[in-house]
């Protein structure tokens, strides 16, 4: 059985955890608080961050999109990335606009600032204009998911991808904290509704966290 070592919201801990989702393989779910530095998980990830997935033969893989891409091609139903080189560029493109970009301007000033600078080690008070700066940004960012959505089947063309992974889940823990204005981002909406409803999805809106409810649409597929 292989293991992932994971946190609820840490955006790149989902892209994985959807990946293994689609792809229907059995996991274990261990949460590390990458936060503390355990000796164990420093063992296995020297950068003690998650997700760290360790396989059943014991081979252990950091890193998201290395993940994401290994299992990619070790596990080719269903492939997660297109055939032909060009939407396949395409594809990684969005995943990289979605793991720096999206995460550096938004989701790192929202959860960063609001959940993880409170349960790490220096705990600490939110940094106000890091979470103002999210806010006037995430606009832009919505209007460009709709704006493709509104031009293709998926984000990066005719087939789910990881592109659309890497955008949902950046998104899904916005979501879990009622910090995404789906009412001015119709477009956005609708396609995140499309990817919510897939089953690799559903246990991520399951995710409950201490003293950290999330709002009631959280898991409603129809918002």
């Amino acid at each position: 059985m292989r293991t992932l070592y994971h946190h609820p919201l840490c955006p790149f801990s989902r892209l994985v955890r959807v990946v293994l989702g689609e792809k229907k393989l059995e996991f274990e779910a261990q949460i590390e608080k990458f936060w503390e530095a355990r000796p164990e998980f420093v063992a296995l990830n020297p950068s003690s961050e998650v997700p760290v997935l360790v396989e059943g033969n014991g081979t252990v893989l950091a890193d998201a999109v290395a993940i994401a891409e290994y299992l990619n091609e070790i596990h080719r139903d269903p492939p997660l990335l297109p055939a032909d080189p060009v939407p396949r560029a395409e594809a990684r493109r969005l995943v990289g606009w979605f793991g720096h970009k999206f995460y550096n301007e938004v989701t790192d000033n929202l959860v960063g600032q609001k959940v993880f600078r409170r349960l790490g080690s220096r705990q600490s008070e939110p940094d106000s204009s890091r979470i103002r700066l999210a806010f006037s940004l995430i606009h832009a960012h919505l209007d460009y998911i709709g704006w493709l959505a509104e031009r293709r089947a998926w984000l990066a063309g005719a087939a789910f991808s990881l592109a659309d992974i890497s955008a949902a889940v950046q998104l899904s823990c916005l979501d879990f904290i009622g910090d995404v204005p789906w009412e001015d981002h119709p477009a956005a909406k609708d396609w995140y509704a499309r990817v919510k409803s897939r089953p690799s999805f559903r246990p991520l809106l399951a995710d409950h966290l201490p003293g950290m409810p999330a709002p009631r649409h959280y898991a409603d597929l129809d918002f």
